[in-house]
This record gives C-alpha cells, structure tokens and sequence, in this order.
C-alpha cells in the first residue's frame, strides 16, 4: 500500500500544556481511521496536523505531494448569504452536477429536504451541517479527515454516511481518518483505530469492537494498578458481546473470546429489582396518553400534525428510547409527557407521586451558576443518592463522572462541553428526580465518558426516557425503543435497525415529487436511465438494475457456484478451528511466561517471540475469515 501522509518524532505544545511528545504515525491506502480518547486530549490536534492545518513545535509532518486532503471541521466556513445550491455545488452549472451520479447520491443522501434556494444563514443547526458534508463530500479526496461528522445528524444521516464512506473508494483506495463519540459509526465504517492519550498515541487494528477487546486484554496483563479501568472496559465488553454489535458481521471466534472475557461479568442491569425499587418510589401510575393529538395552525391558514391519535403508557422502572427524524416532533411529545405542552385534544394523565427532571441539549440550567466554581455548587448539596443499591455522596458523583482535584476550582462557566454535560446530570441525580428525561446526553463527551455515564445510569432507579441519535447508547442504557412516525408511536422490537427499515419502507410507498434538492434531482434526471438514491428507478426493460442489485448482494462480484459456496463454508470452518487450537497455544505460553524468573529477560524475550508468531498465524487465519464471510455475504 503507497503511503499518503503521517508525521515523524512530533511535538505540539499549547501554551499550558503539551499535547503530543515524540509521536510517529503513518496513513496509507486503504486506512479506515477512527480516533477515539478522552476529551482534550488531542484528538482534533491530531486530525488538524496531519490534514496540515497545523505546524508542529518539533519533528515534521510527511505528505506525499499529489495526495489532496479534504477536512470537515466542528464549524463550517459556509457563508450565511450564499443559497444551498452554491454552498453545496459552488459555480457548477446545474447540468453538470445533475448529470454526476455520485453528486446526485450525495445530495439526496443528506439534503434532499432542505430547500435548494434557502440562505444557509436561514438553516438549523443540522440542515447546516449536512448542507457542509455534501459540500465536501462531493470533492475528489484521497484522504477524508473529518471532525465529529455525525453531530447534529440523525439516525437516517448517520447510517447513510456510513454506507457512502464505506462504498466511497474501491478496496485498498484511498484513506479515512474520524473523530467521533459515536461507537455504532466507529464500528461500522473502521478498520483501525488509534487512541490518544498521555501524549502519545496507541495503534489497534480493527473498529471499536476490537479495540475495546485490545485494550480489556492490554489492561489485564498491566497488572492491580489498571484494576479500576479493567472493569469498566469488561461492563463496556459485555454489552458489546451481548447486544447488537454481536451478530454475523463479527468473527464467531471473537464472539467466544469475548463470552469467554466476561463470563464471570454480571448483566448490565438487575430490572426486576429497578422496576420494583421505581414502584416504591412512583407507585403503579406514572404517565399515560389517551387519543392525545397535538395540532400547530400557522398564520396562512395551514396546519401540521405532529402528534395524531397517540396511545401510549409509560410505567414506573420503564426506559424508553425515542427515535425519529429531525422535527419529527420528538421534544413536543417530551413536553406534552412533562404537561407543558396541552394537546389539541386527548388526555394526559401524570400520577402524583412523579417527579421529572430534565437534560436539555442547550443545559440552561447551568447559566444560573455563573461564575461560581464546581466546588461551590456541589457544596450545596449534602444529601446522598442511591444508585445501583448504593448510597453515594456529591464527592463520589464528581469522581465517578471523571471529575479531578483540578477540575472542582474551575468556574462553572469555564468548563468544557463536556463537562458541563456531567455536570448538569450530577446536579439532576442529586435532585433525586423518579422520571428522568434526558434529550441527547452524549452530546460533547468522549468514548470513556460515555461508559461511565451509562454505567451510572445503569444503577439509576426511575423511570428513563431517552432522545439520542446515538443508537449505541439508545440501544445500551434503554430496554425498549419507540419511533415517531408520521405522529405515531411505534414500538421497534429490533430496535434502530427496524426503525430504518420502516422508514425506508415508508418512503418507497410515497409518491414522486419532494422538495428541495430532491426536486431538483429529479426534473434534472428525467431521461437519464439512472436509479435516484430516494428509491425511483427507472424501468430498464434489459434487467441491468435488478443484476447490479444481486452483485452488490454479493459484494459486486459473480454470483457463486454451490461448490464455491461450499468451499468457503468449509475454509471458515477450518479457520475457527485452527484459530480455538492457535488461542489455546498462546495461553499456554502466557502461563508459561507468567511463571517464568521475571528478571530472565531472555526467556521472556522468547515466550514473547513466541506469542508474536502464534497470533500473527491467527489473524492471517481471521483476514481469510472474514473475505470468505464477505463473499458469501455474512
């Protein structure tokens, strides 16, 4: 694989601190980044100075001279005056960006509901984000970095994304570096990862998954000092084994490996005993919707629905997520639940005993506090809360949300976004609400953060109603998710995979027309012979759509043989076996070298020589796995 750029012996040093120290990193063909740590750490330092936005202090950054990088930013540099279709397509006349099949596959992937001639000074906060990944997706980059992509996307962007990058270079082409708090994305889209922290930065090879699995292995041979973090990585790997990221895209060896890793771990959450300490706390009645409809009538004699008809009980100890598209109504249907919004008719009913409380996105709460330092407004708390079965104090709150020392002097209105995020829900489980509402929590913190959050909320004895476009976190803190479609509840019983099957069912069903971008697509595609990404397709009385569709199944390949099919059957076979004999060597070897003289550095150098060959056999043994698996289409 040809290198595209890295740096060499790096330093970076801010003014109070130094970020990197002696770094040495290369990204080349075919790389599929995800850059994960806790915040501050340096992640956006990383993504700036190998893109070249950044100079280093010491040592130098590498680039092969014909390698064009392309970088999204936290903030875009959109002008508010330039309509969406030059923000996005610049001076391109319309028939050569319409005639570009992959320009109108991005454009309907992530603005096909955004009027075409709209101000982007006139756009929300997400309309405009996607206004700026469409702007830059339809460069020609060989090197992406982008910075939080998936902020203020929702659930719909977010997997269309992934599927546009994961099919946006041919195998082996091109290079991904990422930023992102969103786990599901990190899993799907790399095939690498790299961990920044302490000033330097670890390599693992594979998404999320794997890594969490490196680092629970790294932590466990570390020794007593890493205990505390080898068990909030194993509760991490638990869910990881036992939830959604565990199906056929993964290794059936891994899946072992991991039960194996977690098998004296206990499950993430005692419900019985939550819904009966809630019942005690709330009694049997919290909040119920009857034929509730919820109506706005605008000034030109127009009128939305938001709500329509709406069922829905909601009891003590239940956690909820709710999914649904932007402006799908998601924070009326949180208002009308809490009685702030009336509805336009129906019943709300709230038992008496319910006490709500609520973690905004914009966490208002906190301006209140001003200048006051997080020591003072925690002060004001003396009461204990329970959680997970446990009474803990404000102090143990603050630590277990990975506050420091250094941290309780700053002033609240100087702390970072994330912290700001601990913050506000700490003062929110201090308040010892019995329904807890929380409209997207993970917003602002890193991977290790969210772990803790989750882990606290797994404790938490109330009722839980969650708003995220975080499916990793909607999937692992709730035990039930709802969709908002078409102002109906819907209950999802295969969680955020089936809510983008229906609204993709949905969508097929409607008739032609849309708005926006969209419409612009399709008046410039009439007579083209070309599939829109919305679902329209042309007739193609040759059948070469329908073929394209079964070797895209097949990972756009030939269709196999049987004996093809059962060759590869019988390889992935023989490859677990292998690999179950290979792990058992390389145990052994590690008691071996557990119970060697550990001043032998010789024998350890050999014990260790020996685990090296012993795992590389392995992933040569994985890397043909997994290319029989993708064949076949696993």
């Amino acid at each position: 694989m040809a290198f595209l750029l890295g740096c060499e012996k790096v330093r970076v040093e801010f003014p109070t601190k130094t970020v990197f120290d002696g770094i040495s990193l290369g990204v080349e063909e075919g790389d599929r980044i995800g850059i994960v740590g806790r915040n501050g750490d340096g992640k956006s330092t990383l993504l700036n100075l190998l893109a070249g936005q950044l100079e280093p202090d010491d040592g130098r950054v590498l680039k092969n001279g014909a390698v064009h990088v392309g970088v999204l930013g936290q903030a875009d540099a959109l002008s508010d005056d330039d309509t969406v279709e030059r923000a996005v397509v610049g001076d391109l006349p319309e028939y050569q960006w319409a005639g570009d099949a992959r320009v109108r596959d991005i454009i309907a992937g992530l603005a096909s509901d955004i009027p075409w001639d709209a101000r982007v000074g006139t756009l929300s906060g997400g309309q405009r984000r996607r206004v700026d990944l469409a702007r830059l997706l339809i460069g020609d980059w060989d090197v992406l970095a982008l910075d939080e992509p998936t902020n203020h996307l929702d659930v719909r962007a977010i997997t269309w994304l992934a599927g546009h990058l994961k099919a946006r270079w041919k195998q082996g082409a091109g290079a991904l570096l990422v930023v992102t708090h969103d786990r599901w994305f990190l899993d799907e889209v790399c095939t690498r990862m790299w961990e920044v922290h302490d000033r330097v930065v670890d390599p693992f090879e594979g998404g999320f998954s794997a890594y969490i699995m490196q680092r629970v292995e790294r932590d466990r041979l570390a020794a007593l000092a890493e205990q505390k973090r080898q068990n909030d990585l194993r509760r991490e790997l638990a869910w990881l084994s036992r939830g959604a990221r565990a199906r056929a895209t993964k290794p059936k060896f891994h899946v072992a490996l991991a039960q194996e890793l977690i098998a004296d771990v206990p499950p993430l959450r005692d419900e019985l005993e939550l819904k009966r300490m809630a019942m005690a706390r709330l009694g049997k009645q919290v909040v119920d919707l009857e034929h509730v409809t919820v109506r706005f009538d605008h000034a030109d004699g127009s009128s939305r629905t938001v709500l329509d008809d709406v069922d829905w009980i909601i009891g003590p100890g239940d956690r909820y997520g709710i999914v649904g598209e932007n402006g799908a109504g998601k924070t009326t249907l949180l208002r009308v639940i809490q009685g702030l919004q009336k509805p336009t008719s129906g019943l709300v009913k709230i038992g008496k005993t319910v006490r709500f409380a609520v973690l905004s996105q914009h966490l208002d709460d906190l301006a209140r506090f001003g200048d006051d330092r997080v020591r003072q407004v925690v002060g004001r708390y003396s009461r204990r809360t329970m959680l997970d079965g446990k009474e803990m104090t404000p102090g143990q709150l603050l630590e277990k949300l990975g506050f420091t020392r250094a941290d309780l002097n700053e002033p609240v209105c100087d702390l970072s976004g994330g912290q700001k995020r601990r913050l506000a829900l700490m003062l929110i489980l201090l308040d010892e609400p019995n329904v807890l509402v929380l409209d997207e929590p993970g917003n602002d913190l890193d991977t290790d953060m969210l772990a803790s959050v989750e882990d606290l909320l797994d404790g938490w004895p109330g009722t839980l109603l969650l708003v995220t476009h975080d499916r990793y976190l909607m999937e692992r803190v709730t035990d039930h998710q709802f969709a908002l479609l078409d102002g109906r509840i819907r209950h999802l019983p295969g969680g955020v995979d089936e809510y983008l099957r229906l609204t993709e069912a949905r969508d097929s069903t409607r008739p032609g027309g849309g708005t926006g971008a969209a419409q612009s697509l399709k008046q410039s595609s009439q007579g083209c012979g070309t599939r829109l990404v919305d679902g329209t397709r042309p007739s193609a009385s040759s059948g070469a759509t329908e073929a394209g569709s079964r070797d895209a199944d097949n990972g756009g390949g030939e269709r196999l043989s049987g004996g093809e099919i059962r060759t590869l059957r019988k390889l992935m076979q023989s490859n677990e076996r292998k690999t179950e004999t290979l792990n058992g060597k390389i145990e052994d070897v590690r008691a071996q070298m557990a119970a060697a003289d550990p001043s032998d550095f010789t024998a350890l150098g050999d014990f260790q020589a020996q685990i090296n060959d012993l795992q590389a056999q392995v992933d040569a043994l994985e890397e043909e796995w997994l290319e029989a698996a993708e064949k076949l289409g696993e």
